[in-house]
C-alpha cells in the first residue's frame, strides 16, 4: 500500500527553509484517526518541541469525529511523536544550533498508519519570502506561456 497525503503545511514552506525531513508516528486516540482520514486536520499553527527526550506536537488541530461513541478529545491537545531515541538525540542537537526549529510539514497515511513529516527548519527573512514569491510567479508565467505556445 502506498502513501496518501492528508494535509500539507504550506505556511511552513513559506516561512522557513526546510533543511532535513524526518518521518514520525503520532500517538492518537481512536476517533482522531478517523478524523484525519476524512482530512479534518490543520497543521498551519502547529509546532514541535523536544521535552525530556520526547518530541511533542502542539497546536495541531484535529476536528472531533462526529460519529465517535466516546466523548470527544481536545482538538488541539499536545500529542506525542514516535521517533527512535537516536533520531531524537540528533534532532535536539540540531535544534540547539542557532536559528533551527522543528516544523511539521505533512501528515499522511503510510501502510494505514498516520505519519507526520517533520522538517528541521531555518526561519526566512522577509526578503527571502519575497524572492520565493517572485520565483513562483515567474515559474507559473513560464508554464502558462509554454502551454499557450503549444496550443
Amino acid at each position: 500500500m502506498g502513501i496518501k497525503i492528508i494535509a500539507t503545511n504550506k505556511k511552513a514552506y513559506h516561512d522557513y527553509f526546510i533543511d532535513e525531513v524526518y518521518e514520525a508516528g503520532i500517538a492518537l486516540k481512536g476517533s482522531e484517526v478517523k478524523s484525519i482520514r476524512e482530512g479534518k486536520v490543520n497543521l498551519k499553527e502547529a509546532f514541535c518541541r523536544i521535552k525530556n527526550g520526547e518530541v511533542f506536537i502542539h497546536n495541531m488541530n484535529i476536528s472531533p469525529y462526529e460519529f465517535a461513541s466516546q466523548e470527544a478529545v481536545d482538538p488541539v491537545r499536545m500529542r506525542k511523536l514516535l521517533l527512535h531515541r537516536e533520531e531524537i538525540a540528533k534532532l535536539s542537537r540540531k535544534i540547539d544550533e542557532k536559528g533551527f526549529s522543528l516544523v511539521p510539514t505533512k501528515i499522511y497515511f503510510k501502510n494505514s498508519r498516520a505519519k507526520l513529516e517533520l522538517g528541521v527548519a531555518r526561519g526566512k527573512k522577509l526578503y527571502d519570502k519575497r524572492e520565493t514569491l517572485k520565483r513562483k510567479q515567474h515559474d507559473r508565467e513560464t508554464a502558462r506561456a509554454i502551454r499557450e505556445h503549444h496550443k
